[in-house]
């Protein structure tokens, strides 16, 4: 058995799960561990003591020795599974520019100029399935722009910041990195995360789905079900909408949320939609 007597010690360092098992006998809560009131340096090639995190354990064989190497092994796999991935799905959003303009807060066009008139990306977002979300994951990866230098043309295009003072989009998507990608980088890194996002813009044309069902941007008014349904009917997969105000007050379509495997890559039906407040007529404002 392991070598670890009961009288209990202050650990130096954070418990581990491996801590936490070996010494058993004490509560998860109990911050302390066994410490070694002899060493044994028997066992192959001498081994004596092992100091995992800071508590000391020492072995009296090979067999011992062997148990030990199994058990952390499988200690390992352990926490590469719980950790691996934190999320269920990503929301995959695109926001309508003339609707982001067209409130009192108001907008301004990104130093690259006034964007195209069509949906652009707000964010990859990975989501639980109870409807909460992690953020803001690891504060020790930020943004770094010289990971996507090679993407930029294409975000400014389809990823632009419509936020007041005018920008080039760093202050936008270093946000959207810190806040949300982060919480996915053991799937996607920052590059990853930011192609995959772009990637996504592609397959989810909503301008096109809504023109194709003869729903144009052209300051007019249309039941939110038919705005439904045509990006349903184009995408396979009943979406989200989300509405602002105008600065008359009337509802309008401003963004639109599909879901997205933990991949990044692949459509699925949503665990949970958001809950957009619209009413049954919206408007859509032209840009």
């Amino acid at each position: 058995m392991w070598k670890v007597c009961r009288t209990p010690g202050n650990c130096p360092f954070p418990w581990s799960p491996y801590q936490r098992y070996v010494a058993g006998s004490y509560s998860l809560a109990d911050r302390t561990c066994g410490t070694i009131r002899s060493i044994d340096t028997a066992g192959p090639a001498g081994l004596g003591p092992v100091r995992p995190m800071g508590c000391i354990f020492s072995f009296s064989g090979a067999t011992q020795v062997q148990t030990f190497l199994r058990l952390l092994a499988a200690l390992c796999l352990l926490s590469v599974q719980t950790f691996a991935q934190d999320f269920d799905f990503f929301y995959f959003v695109q926001q309508w520019p003339g609707s982001y303009c067209d409130t009192q807060q108001s907008c301004c066009y990104p130093s690259s100029g006034k964007p195209a008139a069509d949906f652009g990306i707000h964010g990859l977002w990975p989501n639980y399935n109870d409807g909460s979300y992690p953020s803001n994951c690891d504060p020790g990866v930020p943004f770094n722009p010289s990971k996507i230098s090679d993407l930029v043309d294409s975000m400014q295009t389809n990823w632009p910041s419509l936020a007041c003072p005018s920008s080039d989009g760093d202050t936008f998507w270093s946000h959207e990195w810190t806040k949300h990608g982060t919480c996915s980088e053991s799937v996607l890194d920052e590059r990853g995360y930011f192609s995959a996002a772009l990637n996504l813009k592609k397959q989810v044309n909503l301008l096109e789905a809504l023109r194709n069902s003869g729903i144009e941007p052209n300051d007019q008014s249309y039941s939110l079900n038919s705005i439904s349904q045509a990006i349903s009917d184009a995408t396979g997969y009943t979406p989200g909408i989300e509405c602002n105000r105008d600065e008359s007050g009337n509802d309008q379509l401003y963004q639109v949320y599909v879901c997205v495997d933990t991949s990044g890559t692949s459509l699925i039906d949503c665990p949970v939609l958001p809950h957009g407040k619209c009413s049954s007529q919206i408007h859509f404002p032209s840009f």
